[in-house]
């Protein structure tokens, strides 16, 4: 017998709501406050789980990641982090409590390993794992075949 919850399409859209303009309303501040704007420039390390924002050289922003999942271009498909073996530990964080709350919630969109890329899809993802792990914003880099996705947590002040 199968005793996970069954999928609430309404539910799951309160959910992406609440999480949409919590997302909205962090970044803003997080980009207002720390003046993540212009001329900045940013570093990340997935090995050590961490990003720097500087500007004219200078460092004067620090915080920790946790990898969301990320797109593959060519195959046009999301891959969770919690699923990609390939990644080092320290950059997964949390990411389990994004499955584990989509499994008792019957929000099939978060514990499927990976589905084809809908950018809607994904950004609802991005941002309820947001909501889930109360990160202080959302990061993406991108490459020519991949985009990654991050929470950002932590952030610091870095005296120059």
């Amino acid at each position: 017998m199968d005793d996970r919850p069954n999928h609430d399409h309404s539910a799951w859209e309160e959910v992406v709501l609440a999480a949409r303009e919590r997302a909205r309303t962090r970044q803003a501040v997080m980009i207002e406050r720390f003046g993540l704007s212009g001329d900045v420039r940013y570093e990340w390390s997935m090995d050590d789980a961490r990003i720097t924002w500087s500007r004219a050289g200078k460092v004067f922003l620090a915080g920790r990641l946790t990898v969301i999942g990320s797109v593959s271009i060519p195959r046009q498909s999301w891959l969770w982090s919690w699923a990609n073996e390939s990644l080092p530990p320290a950059a997964l964080g949390e990411i389990e409590r994004v499955r584990r709350f989509g499994e008792e919630n019957g929000h099939p969109v978060l514990p499927w390993p990976g589905f084809d890329y809908h950018p809607e899809l994904v950004a609802e993802a991005r941002m309820v794992a947001a909501s889930v792990l109360d990160a202080e914003g959302l990061w993406a880099d991108s490459t020519d075949d991949v985009q990654l996705h991050f929470l950002v947590h932590d952030l610091d002040p870095v005296a120059g």
